[in-house]
């Protein structure tokens, strides 16, 4: 049913590295994805009908009911999701691990979900590239917790249990819609990691046969000179013996031409 726009805070997970699991391996991540982070939720008080979920595949979209503190899940819940993830990759080949985008903002429900800008910011903090980069970067650590300038304001800087200021990482990030400034943090480390810097596409190289006009290098083209060709202190004479009518031709700049016309040219 459709319904009016309403504040949630919004929290959206994302499996790092899914798309390498083949269909075999996919069904103990989304086990794992929804013992870890359901647990989370149960251990910190938060249940329906105040929280909401939606299944993305190798993902969950969550939506709080307002009065749910958003100060509970930037400290206690995300603690207690890492310290699930720890336990749930103690004895596993692969380890599972989990990106985290926080916002607050309007929601609107209908028949087939929840939606609205809010909800957009919180899936693209969770899926930006230098969500992805950190975790990366964090070598063994299961967690990476990305939130927005406004959560980072309203509910980190005044600190908490389990939340320390000190241990985000301020950072640009560019998205569909623009660029916004976010926050990182690594539960379990000080501080996050540098996100490597993208590397510059390198520009392909032109094939000979289709390089543009004015492109090619006719150095490497030049056909040799011919014997009857003497370069005499920096001056090119070419020498040339003509027997029959015909063009002459020539590859490069030529200071002298002497042309023999015996027996031909008539």
């Amino acid at each position: 049913m459709e319904g009016e726009a309403a504040y949630g805070f919004i929290v959206n997970v994302d499996a790092q590295g899914s798309g390498l699991l083949s269909d075999t391996e996919k069904p103990g991540m989304r086990r794992r994805l929804y013992d870890v982070t359901g647990a989370a939720f149960e251990q910190v008080g938060i249940h329906p009908p105040r929280l909401y979920q939606e299944d993305r595949g190798d993902g969950i979209l969550s939506v709080l009911a307002p009065e749910v503190p958003p100060a509970r899940v930037v400290g206690e819940w995300v603690e207690q999701l890492h310290q699930n993830l720890r336990e749930s990759n103690r004895e596993v080949r692969k380890p599972l691990r989990l990106r985290v985008g926080l916002h607050i903002g309007r929601v609107t429900p209908d028949a087939h979900g929840r939606s609205g800008r809010a909800v957009d910011l919180a899936c693209r903090l969770c899926d930006c590239a230098p969500a992805k980069a950190i975790l990366a970067a964090a070598t063994g650590a299961p967690l990476v917790v990305a939130v927005s300038d406004r959560v980072h304001e309203d509910f980190v800087l005044p600190g908490g249990r389990w939340v320390d200021p000190g241990h985000y990482r301020r950072l640009d990030v560019e998205l569909k819609e623009g660029r916004i400034t976010a926050w990182f943090t690594v539960p379990g480390r000080s501080a996050p990691p540098e996100p490597p810097e993208p590397s510059e596409p390198s520009e392909p190289e032109v094939p000979e046969a289709i390089a543009p006009a004015g492109t090619r290098d006719t150095r490497a083209s030049t056909p040799p000179r011919s014997p009857a060709a003497t370069d005499t202190g920096g001056r090119f004479v070419q020498n040339i013996h003509q027997h029959a009518d015909g063009e002459v031709i020539a590859v490069e700049r030529i200071d002298t031409l002497n042309i023999d016309r015996r027996g031909g040219g008539r």
